[in-house]
């Protein structure tokens, strides 16, 4: 018997009747199967969300054009991933694209692309998903403890990614106001190059100054879906119409193996970054186990990669807060470190032409104890703020004015406290249902509402920690945070904000709402 847990969209016909077919078929092979079908949302059925998929065998998530871009069905296949990674691979993801071939949007994008899909178009396909399933779900194996990693020549971590075509050159458009409304775009994940809609704020030419003058470490801070990403992708792109070398790994895409331990990690990302380099060398057939992890990965860098540059490098590393938790991350972040101070040591060595762009949101000094090993507390560092009221009213008219007064905008940002993905997920709703300002305020908080997604999800994130939960009822109920970690914590997290534990508030009276109600 396996227990299995299948993800599917809440309010999709379909693929709510290919979740029951598949959940009567495992469940008469003698698995146990747990659909989530709670129609009232609370801590119960956050932790329980959680738990179950924590202990889950395997997790089928019901891929579709609506469940992919549902914020609580992404975070969903995150914590399966995430339990992966600390479980020895269990549970075992087994995607079902439900009438959907485009590509998959980051982070499910990343998670799920090296695993094979099954296909679901029409009735027709029933039998035959079935039984693809149940031999996948038979030949899952007992999973026995990690292998500790040999190292020898032609070893890959990192498999090679397929072909693409050459892909086209993006100019990102000078931005000057532009009027509305704009032809609309997708909401959800990082902004594209070429969109209109992207709002620049001070971080943006504070950024584009740092990379022109090529800076050691530059360092992006921000609470999540505040624009880390968005704002990393525009920094790579001028850089590389400058003629620098650019290249960008998401920690969010290393798996287990990647991760295992200090070795595997470092042949990792020496693997991704001779493959975007185009560098026709493995990293394995350069190590000698003779030396330590950190040397041998060093005289990659120095060896291989700086020395066969004829252009300065600019290498964007995002979702850096995943090393935060591994063993080995202090040792990384001090290598990092002793980069930075052999460039400012010796400016014409071949460190000087190498330029680091980190992207986090979590408090380094919380995991990183001697912080003159950190590359957090050296270089450019730079904080991304939510919007402002003048940025609100500019995003507002490239839509086309759904915020018909100056109260209404003043409203809108008490609601939803200038967070980026809120604030332009809201004018998109507002514009593309045409509804009133008060259909959308009346409705905002709602499990079924335009937000619904998004908040569940900060509950089953709470539910993880109960700790961290009752620190949040006494911030709403007006009282400090009790410690400088679980001020930081929620502060990251993007729940709340502030500028101290003793000076803190929820981030916006949309999530004031919602949490005193589930709280």
């Amino acid at each position: 018997m396996k227990r299995v847990v299948i993800l599917v969209k809440s309010g999709e016909e379909q693929d709510q009747k290919l979740a029951k077919l598949i959940e009567n078929k495992l469940i008469q092979k003698g698995h146990s199967v747990f659909v989530d079908r709670e129609a009232q949302t609370s801590m119960a059925w956050a932790e329980n969300v959680a738990q179950q998929i924590k202990s889950a065998d395997i997790v089928i998530p019901l891929v579709s054009d609506a469940s992919c871009r549902s914020e609580i069905f992404s975070y969903q296949i995150e914590a399966a991933h995430d339990a992966a990674q600390k479980q020895n691979g269990a549970p075992t993801i087994i995607p079902c694209r439900v009438a959907f071939t485009e590509d998959l949007p980051d982070p499910i994008g990343g998670i799920l692309a090296p695993i094979t899909h099954f296909l679901w178009e029409t009735e027709e396909d029933n039998d035959h998903l079935i039984q693809d399933l149940e031999e996948r779900i038979d030949h899952i194996k007992e999973r026995k403890d990690p292998v500790k990693l040999t190292v020898k020549p032609g070893l890959r971590l990192v498999s090679k990614p397929a072909p693409k075509p050459k892909p086209i050159r993006v100019t990102i458009p000078v931005q000057t106001k532009p009027k509305g409304p704009l032809p609309l775009e997708p909401i959800g994940g990082a902004v594209p190059l070429n969109s209109e809609f992207y709002i620049k704020r001070i971080a943006d030419k504070d950024f584009r100054e740092a990379l022109t003058r090529y800076d050691s470490i530059v360092l992006l801070k921000g609470a999540r879906q505040i624009g880390k990403t968005s704002l990393l992708a525009r920094g790579l792109q001028m850089s590389r119409e400058r003629g620098a070398k650019v290249a960008l790994t998401d920690f969010q895409k290393f798996n287990a193996s990647n991760l295992a331990d200090v070795s595997s990690f470092y042949i990792s990302l020496a693997e991704s970054l001779a493959e975007q380099l185009d560098l026709d060398v493995l990293a394995s057939d350069t190590w000698d186990e003779r030396r330590g992890p950190n040397v041998n990965f060093e005289r990659f860098i120095r060896r291989e990669v700086l020395k066969n540059m004829n252009a300065p490098l600019v290498w964007g590393l995002d979702e850096v807060d995943r090393l935060f938790t591994c063993d080995y991350g202090s040792e990384v972040f001090g290598l990092f470190r002793s980069w930075h101070n052999e460039r400012a040591l010796d400016p014409s060595g071949p460190w000087a032409g190498l330029t680091l762009c980190i992207a986090y949101a979590t408090e380094a000094h919380l995991f990183i104890t001697d912080m003159n090993q950190s590359p957090f507390n050296v270089g450019t560092r730079l904080a991304l703020e939510d919007f402002s009221a003048e940025q609100i009213k500019e995003l507002d008219e490239r839509y086309g004015n759904p915020l018909k007064t100056e109260d209404e905008a003043k409203q809108f940002q008490t609601l939803l406290g200038g967070h980026p993905f809120l604030v332009r997920r809201g004018l998109h709703e507002m514009t593309t249902r045409k509804i009133s300002f008060a259909e959308f305020e009346a409705g905002a908080d709602k499990e079924d509402g335009i937000f619904g997604d998004h908040l569940r999800r900060i509950l089953v994130l709470l539910a993880k920690d109960p700790e961290l939960a009752d620190v949040l009822k006494g911030v709403i109920n007006g009282q400090p945070c009790p410690t400088p970690e679980s001020f930081y914590r929620l502060r990251s997290s993007g729940i709340i904000h502030g500028n101290s534990q003793n000076d803190c508030q929820t981030r916006c009276d949309l999530y004031a709402r919602f949490l005193k109600q589930h709280l």
